[in-house]
């Protein structure tokens, strides 16, 4: 396994899909906190339809046509997280770009968001799908020039078995809520000598709950499974998952794994 190293800056984001309905707020937490822990396996593909309402409806796909925040996940002890909506619907920046230059043949962006990555693929040439629940993340993604599919991951999907890589960015690893889960599932959508490309969360963090998206004005979605892993975690549930870890780096405070199954 190589290592390459660049110095920390801001802490990294989330993930990518939401709704709206009754009150609630609490203040801004640190988003350095320390990890909460959490059992359960098996529940990302049970609650995915509760991750689909969720992320699919208004105060996501709301941050998404405007751009910009704020939109945070809050877990049920009150701690927000923020997501970085700018970063999202803006172009690849440098720390997108080093994660592009590692894929290989064709590429599934899992939760794509408004599509940046799906869209920078397509400009060069490579083919590339998007997925994501949200109608607004797919409408934005092919409005970018990116081609992008209204699905889950644990849906059907094109060419399963057939994907050069995949990529789970912006806090997607919590997908579902079970990360060990969601990983088997993408083994299955690759190509054999497939690569994942996966993003850590920027701290030393291992948790499963049930969160919310909140909006920070007293408006939150319903509950849904997520989940956030640190370098470390994601290392384990990858080997769990039967990855093993090729590379990692760090840039601009995001933390990447590049990973695959040595077939």
């Amino acid at each position: 396994m190589t290592t390459v190293s660049t110095p920390v800056a801001a802490p990294a984001s989330a993930p990518a899909s939401a709704p709206a309905s009754a009150p609630a707020s609490a203040p801004a937490a640190d988003p350095s906190a320390g990890p909460a822990t959490g059992p359960g396996t098996g529940t990302a593909v049970r609650d995915a339809p509760a991750h689909r309402r969720c992320w699919s409806a208004d105060l996501y796909a709301d941050a998404l046509r405007t751009g910009r925040g704020p939109l945070f996940l809050r877990r049920p002890d009150g701690w927000l997280l923020p997501l970085d909506i700018e970063r999202w619907c803006a172009g690849p920046d440098d720390a997108d770009r080093s994660v592009l230059r590692q894929c290989r043949g064709s590429v599934l962006d899992i939760g794509c968001g408004p599509g940046r990555m799906v869209a920078e693929l397509a400009r060069r040439g490579q083919t590339a799908l998007g997925i994501d629940v949200t109608p607004a993340a797919v409408e934005r993604t092919r409005a970018a020039g990116g081609t992008a599919l209204l699905a889950s991951v644990f849906d059907p999907l094109p060419r399963e078995g057939e994907w050069g890589s995949a990529l789970l960015l912006d806090g997607n690893i919590g997908i579902g809520g079970d990360p060990v889960a969601l990983l088997a599932r993408v083994r299955e959508l690759l190509a054999p000598g497939g690569r994942l490309l996966a993003e850590a969360a920027p701290v030393n963090v291992d948790e499963r709950v049930r969160a919310r998206l909140d909006n920070g004005h007293g408006v939150h979605s319903p509950s849904f499974p997520w989940a956030r892993a640190g370098r470390t975690a994601l290392r384990g549930h990858a080997e769990r998952a039967g990855w093993r870890t090729a590379a990692q780096w760090r840039l601009h405070g995001r933390h990447f794994l590049l990973l695959d199954t040595g077939r």
